[in-house]
C-alpha cells in the first residue's frame, strides 16, 4: 500500500496515546488482554458454536448480554431491533458518547453445522473469523477495562449488532443512528482481523430485485401468443452487460442471482434477478442505478413487442424491489477517529498496511459525516463466507488492545481530554 500521500498523525493524537498508554491502569489492562489469549479464543469458539444467521441472531444476543454482565457491566439490554447495547458510563455527563460494535450475524443459513474443529493454533468453523473474532475483541476490551478499574470522561456503548451481512443491510447500525434516540458521537466498528487495516471510506451499495411476470404457457401450444419472462430478463441482462461504469470513483455492478421458469417445455411466467451496484460515492451509483432500471424496463417492453402482445392481460410486467441500501461516505484524514486509531496503532507498533475502504457497520455514520471507522480483531481469518472458514489464533491480543487505546483517546481519561467532539444536535 502506498502511504506517502497520507497526512501524518497529529502531534495531539500522538501525545494523547503516549500519555494514555503510560497510565498504570491502562498498562494493567493491556497486560491483562495479552495474558488472556487462551480464555479469549475459547470465548470466540463458544460464540461461533451458537448459530446466528442474519435475522436470527437472538440466541447469540442473549449469550452476549450474559457475557457483558459477567464482564462487570450492569446496564445491558437488547434494543428495539435486536442489538445488544451495554452502557459504560463516563464521569462527565457532557462528554462524548462512543459506540464500539461488532456484528453478531453470519452469512450461513439455519441448519449449518457450526461446530469448531481445532488443529494447533488453527480453528475451523463457519463464522469463526467473521465475525466471532470481532465479538471476542469487543468483549475482551470491556473485560480488561473493567478489571483494571479504568475511568473515562465520555461514555461508551459496547454493542453486538444485528443484520450486517447480506440482506441484513446493516439494519442494526441504521437503527442505532436513525431510530434509537441515543446521541452517538462516533463509532468504532469491529470487523475483519487485520489489525493493520483502518478504513477511511465506506463503499455504498444499492441492491435491486427485478421480477418479470406474465401469463406463461406451453412451449409449443402458446408459442407466438405468450411472451417469456426469462427471455425478457435475458434481453435486459444483455443490455446491462454493455453498460460502462466509472473507474474513479470505482463503481461496479453485477447480476448476482437469476431464478425462474417451471420446466424445459414451459414459457416462463416469472423470472427474477438480484442486482448489486456499488460505489464510493452516491452520485455515480445513482446514475448507474438509473441506467440498470431502464435496461430492465426496456427488456420487458422489447419482449412484448417481439411477439406483438398489446393486450395488457397477456403482456409481461416488471416489478422492482429495492432489497439493499448501504450509503457511501468518506472521512477526512484528520477525522478524530482516524487520528486516534492510527496513533493507537503506532503506540502498539502496528504498521498501517491497509488504509482504505469497505462495506461495514461504519457505512451509516460515515454517510452522515459522523466520525467513524472499522478496526479489526487480531488473528487471521481465511476462506471467509465459506463453510471452510478458519481462523489462525496469532497475536489475537492486538485487536482489543488497539480498540481500547483508540476508544480511550476518543472519550478521554483522567489524564487526557476527549478527542471525539460532541455533536451539536446530540447535546442534552
Amino acid at each position: 500500500m502506498k502511504t506517502e500521500n497520507i497526512p501524518p498523525i497529529s502531534a495531539q493524537a500522538e501525545n494523547a496515546l503516549r500519555t494514555i498508554a503510560g497510565l498504570p491502569e491502562v498498562r494493567k489492562a493491556l497486560q491483562s488482554i495479552h495474558d488472556r489469549t487462551d480464555q479469549a479464543i475459547r470465548l470466540q469458539v463458544e460464540l461461533c458454536e451458537i448459530p446466528a444467521p442474519t435475522f436470527r441472531e437472538e440466541v447469540r444476543a442473549k449469550r452476549i448480554v450474559e457475557l457483558m454482565h459477567e464482564c462487570g457491566l450492569e446496564d445491558v439490554s437488547i434494543d428495539g431491533i435486536g442489538n445488544v447495547v451495554g452502557r459504560w458510563q463516563g464521569t462527565d455527563p457532557q462528554g462524548p458518547l462512543l459506540a464500539i460494535g461488532a456484528h453478531m450475524d453470519t452469512v450461513f443459513p439455519e441448519g449449518t453445522d457450526v461446530t469448531v474443529r481445532q488443529e494447533g493454533n488453527r480453528y475451523y468453523g463457519p463464522g469463526i473469523g467473521d465475525n466471532c473474532a470481532g465479538l471476542r475483541a469487543v468483549l475482551e476490551t470491556l473485560r480488561a477495562m473493567k478489571a483494571a478499574g479504568i475511568r473515562t470522561k465520555g461514555s461508551i456503548l459496547f454493542m453486538g449488532t444485528v443484520g450486517e451481512e447480506g440482506l441484513g443491510d446493516i439494519r442494526g447500525s441504521k437503527y442505532l443512528f436513525d431510530k434509537s434516540g441515543l446521541p452517538v458521537d462516533g463509532l468504532l466498528a469491529v470487523d475483519n482481523t487485520d489489525v493493520g487495516r483502518i478504513l477511511y471510506g465506506a463503499i455504498g451499495s444499492h441492491r435491486w430485485r427485478f421480477t418479470v411476470k406474465g401469463p406463461g404457457g406451453h412451449s409449443y401450444g402458446a408459442f407466438g401468443a405468450t411472451p417469456s419472462a426469462i427471455h425478457a430478463i435475458c434481453i435486459a441482462g444483455a443490455k446491462v452487460a454493455y453498460l460502462k461504469a466509472p473507474q474513479d470513483p470505482k463503481t461496479t455492478f453485477t447480476i448476482g442471482t437469476i431464478k425462474g421458469g417451471t420446466s424445459v417445455n414451459t414459457i416462463a411466467a416469472e423470472c427474477s434477478v438480484d442486482v448489486d451496484i456499488r460505489s464510493l460515492a452516491m452520485e455515480p451509483m445513482l446514475a448507474l442505478e438509473k441506467e440498470i432500471r431502464g435496461a430492465f424496463a426496456a427488456g420487458v417492453e422489447e419482449e412484448n413487442r417481439i411477439w406483438g402482445i398489446t393486450d395488457p392481460e397477456k403482456q409481461l410486467r416488471l416489478v422492482e424491489e429495492m432489497i439493499g441500501d448501504r450509503p457511501a461516505g468518506l472521512r477526512p484524514h484528520d477525522c478524530p477517529v482516524l487520528q486516534a486509531s492510527r496513533a493507537a496503532q503506532a503506540e502498539l507498533g502496528i504498521p498501517l498496511t491497509n488504509y482504505g475502504f469497505s462495506s461495514t457497520d461504519a457505512n451509516k455514520p460515515m454517510s452522515m459525516g459522523i466520525p467513524s471507522t472499522c478496526l479489526s480483531a487480531g488473528g487471521k481469518q481465511m476462506r471467509t463466507h465459506t463453510v471452510h472458514e478458519y481462523f489462525d489464533a496469532v497475536d489475537i491480543h492486538l485487536g482489543p488492545q488497539l480498540i481500547m487505546l483508540s476508544a480511550l483517546a476518543l472519550v478521554g481519561t483522567d489524564a487526557t481530554n476527549p478527542m471525539l467532539p460532541v455533536r451539536e444536535h446530540s447535546k442534552v
